[in-house]
């Protein structure tokens, strides 16, 4: 069988590690890669938005699979072009794939089909949102705001606003931050109270199967403090959710979205993943992604045992329910070594040592994201978060502390990360 993966971050090189364990694969390429997928895959020089070219190099080289990483291709309707072709492609269609796409989609999606979530107004121009503010639900009493672009913007289009100056200043600078075509309508939320789970699922249009919970850690600094980034670690733990909640989340957010999309003509296959916020009257939905997120990926698939084409055959086939997908027991965690002044424009170009020393180690996977390769073994920076050091083991304190021991093995000038990840 010949794979296809489109992506070339971290993300995609924990997928084409996952993809590279089974003996099902002949050939594994990525389009277009990294330094680090290039060591278990052939990188191939196209660009995941070639939507054109990607599908005559599947045709070309008689694909069997494709999975896609990111969401842009995605919202450009990869699925839809290579499903044309008789290709088998794992992900949502352009249709599906609105659920990410457009907020304002997604919270009238959530709306029509009683998914709890937070209220919500969406403007249609910068100068409406700030009217809203002026005369709508969201005056001074319902602060804090959360501002957000409707559009994909990168993990960069939502502010959490404190007050109106801050929220009128977020709806002004969201073109400019985002692009003018992401933040041509603004959606203005409540903002919720709780604590943050995400939680992915394998989905075959009706049927689904849960992944390991897992929490991210968004902020540059320690504490939670500093600018938002694409993501600094995130760790995997069963007791994120206790057996009723995930009972409730599945009855009030996953079952009604499964067939909501159903009802509407658009099936959902591929990774679904909720980010969830967890408040005193129950879960509520943030927002949906239609793919797996990064750095979440690092630590859910390292704990993957099950053959990664089994799962991507039974979702496109509709079998889901008859395949008993396995976990590692236990728990792991991703740590993510960031360049200089990242998430500001990052120092490039720095050479990156020990990487060999920290993959010695037992239960850990290094993952590539920002670099480049002078040698075989010999790295430098590439890219703002530049390696995803991940770890597993049979508690959470063990993932952790094996995965700070391979960070601390691994040094570049500039390097940076956070030091309480999980705690």
């Amino acid at each position: 069988m010949k794979v296809l993966v489109i992506g070339s971050g971290g993300r995609e090189h924990a997928i084409c590690v996952a993809f590279s364990k089974s003996s099902r694969i002949s050939k594994l390429y990525c389009a277009n890669g990294n330094a680090g997928i290039a060591r278990v895959a052939e990188c191939v020089s196209l660009k995941p938005d070639d939507i054109g070219g990607l599908r005559a190099f599947a045709a070309e080289h008689s694909i069997d699979l494709t999975f896609v990483g990111g969401e842009t291709p995605l919202a450009l309707g990869i699925v839809d072009e290579f499903e044309k072709q008789g290709l088998r492609i794992i992900g949502p269609t352009a249709a599906a794939a609105r659920l990410e796409a457009s907020k304002a989609f997604a919270k009238d999606f959530m709306a029509r089909h009683g998914v709890p979530t937070a209220n919500y107004v969406t403007a249609f121009s910068p100068a409406a949102a700030v009217a809203e503010l002026e005369t709508g639900a969201f005056g001074d009493d319902s602060m804090p705001v959360v501002v957000k672009a409707d559009g994909l913007a990168a993990g960069k289009g939502v502010v959490v606003a404190l007050n109106r100056a801050e929220a009128i200043a977020a709806i002004n600078e969201m073109a400019d931050l985002v692009g003018a075509d992401a933040a041509e309508k603004i959606v203005l939320e409540e903002c919720m109270f709780g604590r943050e789970v995400s939680l992915l699922l394998f989905a075959d249009g009706e049927g689904y199967s849960l992944m390991p919970p897992t929490r991210d850690h968004k902020r540059i600094g320690e504490s939670d403090t500093g600018p938002n980034t694409g993501g600094m670690g995130t760790f995997t733990d069963r007791a994120l959710l206790t057996d009723d909640q995930l009972a409730v989340i599945e009855e009030t957010v996953i079952k009604p979205t499964l067939r909501g999309c159903q009802s509407e003509g658009f099936g959902f296959r591929g990774i679904l993943f909720l980010g969830l916020m967890m408040t005193d009257g129950g879960p509520k939905l943030l927002e949906y992604n239609v793919r797996f997120g990064d750095p979440e990926t690092q630590s859910i698939l390292i704990r993957l045992e099950t053959d990664l084409v089994d799962i991507c055959e039974a979702m496109l086939d509709g079998t889901l329910g008859n395949l008993s997908i396995k976990w590692r027991e236990g728990n792991s965690a991703c740590i993510i070594l960031a360049a200089k002044n990242y998430p500001a424009k990052p120092r490039i170009g720095d050479m990156i040592y020990g990487i060999e020393d920290a993959e010695a180690l037992e239960n850990v996977e290094v993952f590539h994201a920002g670099t480049s390769a002078l040698t075989d073994d010999e790295f430098y920076t590439a890219g703002g978060r530049v390696l995803g050091v991940t770890a597993s083991g049979e508690d959470l304190q063990t993932a952790l502390s094996t995965a700070y021991k391979a960070a601390g093995m691994i040094r570049f000038d500039g390097m940076q990360f956070r030091r309480d990840i999980g705690k």
